[in-house]
């Protein structure tokens, strides 16, 4: 039975992640953080759970738990079910020391339904957790989740997607083993569902998430040597004919090795009347501009979530600098009008632009989306 209930607190709700560090929590901290008015991240670092009294503070802070923390992989399928019984183990014995009652969300796995122990350790994880909510009145929800996939995860761990993505990205020879269909969610759509359970309070103990689209393997690798072909070898942004290829998309540029792959020189044509150049060629829409920019003057320094994006400099001399969210490392393009180019934004890259020279800085901006003031998809940060 689910229990769904609107919030009616009117504070902001305190949040913590463990497994903060990994793919899915990487994605859920960048999102929680994009509203800053509904939600205060606690941070975690995974050398908590080997402090018991460290975990006791930090149970102690939250208002709700989303925990995360597992281990997928391993040699030895027993230490896998150990170590995330352990985990779940150390979060209720710190909980009841503390006698806090925070909204707690379990990511399970539909390998539930397998006879693995990575499976088994996922179900009986969650209801050792549907025990303590029933014995402590506390708020549960027991996440069963179909495969997810999206940018940054680790090739050859989280997802078959992510392992061709790298492989596609960097000249290795992908090999399909088996070719079943797959149920898949995008990480976003998973953080909606979040989002959406932290807010209407879902109190449940199998909460089934649904996945919003279903590929065999070879259809998804087919899909990625289509991009391979056009986009890695072209340049060419491709047709989309649906939100999954758009988001696969995104996942697969975010494995390209930007800081050798760009800048991308633009081929010049040249005559008497003067130079031309194609700045992109795309099988979308979107929206094409133009800009100047003073000499010493910055523009950008925000991020998306969705929106491709290619910077082109025609004119003048430019520092291009992008910034993974979460990261320190700031990745920097010299570009001059004197050898045109361009780059390309993967999402979640706060970016800026700057005019480096000593005359105006032309640039011509290409963005997948026209312009919508109600669904912006801007974030503004710096890069630092």
């Amino acid at each position: 039975m689910i229990d769904i209930q609107p919030s009616t607190q009117n504070k902001i709700l305190r949040v913590g992640i463990t497994g903060q560090s990994g793919f899915m929590g990487t994605h859920l901290f960048n999102w929680l953080g994009l509203f800053p008015g509904k939600y205060s991240l606690q941070p975690f670092r995974d050398e908590y759970f080997k402090s018991a009294e460290t975990l006791r503070e930090w149970v102690s802070n939250c208002d709700a738990i989303i925990h995360l923390a597992a281990l997928n992989r391993h040699g030895n399928p027993q230490i896998i079910y150990d170590t995330n019984i352990a985990l779940v183990r150390d979060l209720i014995i710190a909980m009841e020391a503390e006698e806090v009652t925070p909204h707690v969300i379990f990511s399970s796995s539909t390998q539930e339904e397998q006879m693995n122990l990575y499976g088994k350790s996922k179900k009986e994880g969650r209801e050792l957790l549907r025990d303590w909510a029933e014995r402590q009145g506390g708020k549960f929800t027991g996440m069963v989740i179909p495969n997810v996939f999206g940018p940054f995860g680790n090739p050859y761990y989280n997802s078959v997607i992510a392992t061709f993505c790298y492989q596609i990205t960097h000249r290795e020879k992908p090999c399909i083993n088996s070719d079943a269909a797959v149920k898949l969610i995008y990480i976003g759509e998973l953080a909606e569902e979040v989002m959406n359970i932290l807010d209407m309070e879902v109190n449940a103990a199998y909460y089934p998430v649904k996945h919003t689209s279903e590929k065999s393997i070879s259809e998804i690798f087919n899909i990625l040597t289509g991009f391979k072909e056009q986009y890695f070898d072209q340049g060419i942004i491709p047709a989309f004919r649906n939100n999954f290829e758009l988001q696969l998309f995104n996942t697969f540029c975010c494995y390209i090795d930007i800081k050798n792959y760009f800048p991308v020189k633009l081929r010049l044509n040249t005559d008497e009347r003067g130079i031309f150049t194609e700045i992109i060629r795309t099988d979308i829409g979107g929206q094409t501009s133009f800009s100047t920019t003073k000499p010493g003057i910055t523009r950008g320094n925000h991020f998306h979530t969705r929106k491709i994006e290619r910077f082109a400099v025609v004119r003048g001399k430019a520092c291009i600098r992008l910034r993974r969210l979460g990261t320190d490392e700031v990745i920097s393009f010299e570009l001059s009008g004197d050898a045109p180019a361009y780059v390309d934004i993967p999402i979640w890259y706060t970016h800026n632009i700057s005019n480096t020279g000593n005359e105006d800085l032309y640039t011509i901006f290409w963005i997948s989306e026209k312009f919508d003031p109600s669904d912006p998809d801007t974030y503004f940060t710096l890069i630092k």
